[in-house]
C-alpha cells in the first residue's frame, strides 16, 4: 500500500488555494519585517517564488545520533522534502530535542513534556502552514503529537519504522523482550555471561524502533489507527526502500492538507481515541500507550479517562501474534500485511466514520486488504488470546487506579494473595533483590515504592522487577510485582504498574509494609491492601513526603507541576492549547 500513490482529495485543494495561508503573516507583508523574513531564509538559496503564498511545510525532526531509533531519519526528512517539493510546498526542517529511550537517565520519560513544549513553541513562533513529525523512539511521537495538538495545524506523523528482526544462533530474537529473558537466565545460572554477551550484537542490526510490539511500535501502530499517519507507517522496516516512498506520499499529502484546513485536531477526535484503545487491545500495545493517550487527549480538550481504557478493551481480542504477548516480531507483521488487516478484523468493533489525514475515512478501501499469514496477524474467530485489552485495577492501594497488562501476564496469577516485600525505593531494590537472605518467595508480591512521576523523578520503565535469585533458581519465572512505576513496552511478567496517586504524593501504596497482606483479582478490577481502614489512617498521618534533592532548572519545574499518571502525567500548566496565531512581531 506504501508503493501506491494514496488519496489526494484534489477537489478540495483546488477550491482553497485562494485562502491567505499563515505563513503569508511573515512572508506576503511588502514592508520592513517582510523584508527580514525574506531576506535572510534567501540566504539558503530559495528563489523569490518560494514566498508567493505556496504552503510553508516544516518537517519537526527528532534525529540524533544518540538516539539510535532515529538515526536515520535525516535520510526520511529529505525523501518528504521531494514529495512537498512535487505538490507545490515549501519544505522547511526543524530539529526538536531526541528522546533516546535507552540511553537518556534517569528516565527518557521525565523529557517527553520538555519534547512537547519545545515542539509546541517551535511550531507557533514560526512561519508554518503545515507540520510533518519525525520521530519513532518511544518518548518521541507521543512528545511531538502533544505539542503539535497544542497549536492545531495540519499534521501528520511518519515514523522511523521498526529495526529489522534480531538474530541469534538461528533463532529471531526481539528487542528487549529477550534482554529480559536473557538477563534472568544469567541470574538463573541458565545462560552463561559470554552467551549474553554475544547476544547483545545480533539484537539490533539497524536503525529502526525496536522491533517488538513495544511503545514504539504500539505508538506507531495507534498513530496510523488515529488517521495520523498514511497506511503501513507502523510496520514497513526503517531500512526498506518503501519507507521512503511512504516519506515522499506524505510530503505530497500534507501540502494538500494545508489547503483543505485540515488540522489535527480534526482528525483526532473522539471516535479515533476510542479506536485506539480498541486497537491497542488487538495489537497486544504497550502499557504506555495509557499515559501518552490520556495527555494527547488532555492537550485537545478530548474526554478521555483511565475507565475507557478498561470498558473499551476489556473483551478486545488479541489478534497480532508479536512479542512480548506472542512468537513474532515487526518485519513478521508487516509482510503479512501490517496495521490494515487488523483494522479491516476488528472493524465491526471501530468507529469506520473517524477521520483521516488521507482525506477518507480509516473504514474506506479495507475491502482491499490482504493477510498472507493468519497465524502473525490472528482471525476473530482463533485470537492469541479472547480478551487482551489493558486492565484498570482499583481498590484502596489505588484509589485513582493501576493497570495490568494481561496478555503479558501469567494466567495463574492474576488471581492471587501473598504478603508484601517491599523496597522503600529503586536503589533499595537494587542493594536487597540478590541477597539469598531476603525473606521471599514465589507467592511473595513485590512492592516497589518511589518511582512515580514526581518519586524517580519522571517514572521509569522499572515496574518489571526482576526476581530474587532464590525464587528463579526453583524454576520460577514470575512473580506480582506492584509499584507506582512503568515497565517497557517489551516486557512482559504480572506486573501491576502506574499505581495512583503514587508513593511520592503519600498514596497508600507509600504506607505499605513488609509482612502486609495484598489481594488481587484481575478478572474482579481488584487490588487490595489487607489492613484495616483505622490502621491506614493511622499510618497516612504518620507519614512524611520525602524531600526532592531537585531544587531548580526543569527538574523542579516537572516535580511542581506533573500530574499523575491517570491523568495522563502531563505538565499541569500544559493542558489544553494556546493556538498558532502570534500578533507581534519581532522587530
Amino acid at each position: 500500500m506504501a508503493g501506491q500513490r494514496p488519496h489526494h482529495g484534489r477537489d478540495r485543494v483546488s477550491n482553497n488555494k485562494d485562502r491567505k495561508l499563515r505563513s503569508q503573516q511573515w512572508y506576503g507583508k511588502h514592508d520592513r519585517d517582510g523584508f527580514i523574513h525574506r531576506s535572510w531564509m534567501k540566504s539558503q538559496g530559495l528563489p523569490d517564488h518560494a514566498f508567493d503564498g505556496r504552503p510553508i511545510i516544516g518537517i519537526c525532526n527528532t534525529w540524533s545520533e544518540i538516539t539510535p531509533c532515529n538515526a536515520h531519519l535525516r535520510d526520511i526528512a529529505e525523501h518528504v522534502k521531494k514529495g512537498v517539493w512535487e505538490a507545490g510546498g515549501v519544505p522547511l526542517e526543524f530539529p526538536a530535542m531526541s528522546l533516546g529511550e535507552t540511553q537518556m537517565r534517569p528516565t527518557a520519560m521525565l523529557f517527553r513534556n520538555l519534547l512537547s513544549m519545545d515542539v509546541e513553541e517551535s511550531i507557533r513562533a514560526n512561519p508554518l502552514d503545515g507540520v510533518v513529525l519525525l520521530g519513532g523512539c518511544d518518548k518521541t511521537t507521543p512528545g511531538q503529537v502533544m505539542g503539535a495538538a497544542s497549536v492545531d495545524l495540519p499534521t501528520t506523523v511518519i515514523s522511523s519504522g521498526p529495526m529489522l528482526s534480531g538474530k541469534y544462533r538461528g533463532q529471531d530474537i526481539g528487542s528487549g523482550t529477550d534482554v529480559w529473558k536473557f538477563s534472568e537466565q544469567v541470574r538463573a545460572g541458565t545462560m552463561s555471561l559470554p552467551e549474553f554477551l554475544n547476544a547483545e550484537g545480533c539484537m539490533s542490526r539497524s536503525p529502526g524502533t525496536c522491533m517488538t510490539m513495544g511503545t514504539a511500535s504500539t505508538m506507531a501502530s495507534l498513530m496510523e489507527a488515529m488517521g495520523m499517519a498514511l497506511p503501513l507507517n507502523a510496520s514497513i522496516p526503517a531500512v526498506d526502500a518503501r519507507r521512503k516512498v511512504l516519506a515522499h506520499l506524505t510530503g505530497m499529502r500534507m501540502v494538500e492538507m494545508v489547503h483543505e484546513d485540515l488540522t489535527i485536531s480534526k482528525v483526532l477526535t473522539r471516535k479515533a481515541f476510542e479506536n485506539a484503545i480498541k486497537v491497542n487491545a488487538a495489537i497486544g500495545g504497550s502499557t504506555n500507550a495509557v499515559v501518552h493517550l490520556l495527555a494527547i487527549a488532555g492537550r485537545l480538550g478530548v474526554e478521555l479517562d483511565l475507565e475507557d481504557f478498561d470498558r473499551l478493551g476489556r473483551e478486545v481480542p488479541l489478534l497480532v501474534n508479536l512479542m512480548p504477548s506472542g512468537k513474532y516480531l515487526m518485519e513478521d507483521f508487516h509482510y503479512n500485511g501490517g496495521l490494515p488487516v487488523v483494522l479491516q478484523r476488528l472493524q465491526d468493533q471501530l468507529h469506520l466514520d473517524a477521520p483521516s489525514i488521507t482525506g477518507k475515512h480509516i473504514g474506506e478501501a479495507l475491502d482491499q486488504v490482504e493477510c498472507f499469514n493468519d497465524d502473525v496477524i490472528r482471525p476473530m474467530d482463533n485470537p492469541v488470546r479472547p480478551a487482551a485489552g489493558i486492565a484498570v485495577l482499583k481498590g484502596n492501594l489505588c484509589p485513582k487506579g493501576a493497570i495490568i497488562k494481561p496478555s503479558a501476564a501469567s494466567e495463574g496469577l492474576l488471581k492471587h494473595r501473598g504478603q508484601a516485600v517491599v523496597f522503600e525505593t529503586i536503589e533499595d531494590f537494587k542493594a536487597r533483590i540478590d541477597d539469598p537472605n531476603l525473606e521471599v518467595d514465589e507467592n511473595s508480591i513485590l512492592v516497589l515504592k518511589g518511582c512515580g512521576p514526581k518519586g524517580y523523578p519522571g517514572m521509569p520503565e522499572v515496574g518489571n522487577m526482576p526476581l530474587p535469585p532464590k525464587v528463579l533458581e526453583k524454576g520460577v519465572t514470575d512473580m506480582v510485582r506492584l509499584s507506582d512505576a512503568r515497565m517497557s513496552g517489551t516486557a512482559f511478567g504480572t506486573v501491576v504498574l502506574h499505581i495512583s496517586p503514587e508513593a511520592n504524593e503519600g498514596g497508600p501504596l507509600a504506607l505499605v509494609e513488609n509482612g502486609d497482606w495484598i489481594e488481587m483479582d484481575v478478572e474482579a478490577r481488584k487490588l487490595h491492601l489487607d489492613i484495616s481502614d483505622e490502621e491506614l489512617a493511622r499510618r497516612q498521618q504518620a507519614w512524611e513526603a520525602p524531600e526532592s534533592p531537585h531544587k531548580r532548572g526543569y527538574y523542579r519545574l516537572y516535580i511542581d507541576h506533573v500530574m499523575q499518571a491517570d491523568e495522563g502525567a502531563d505538565l499541569d500548566f500544559l493542558k489544553g492549547s494556546s493556538g498558532h496565531v502570534v500578533t507581534r512581531e519581532s522587530h
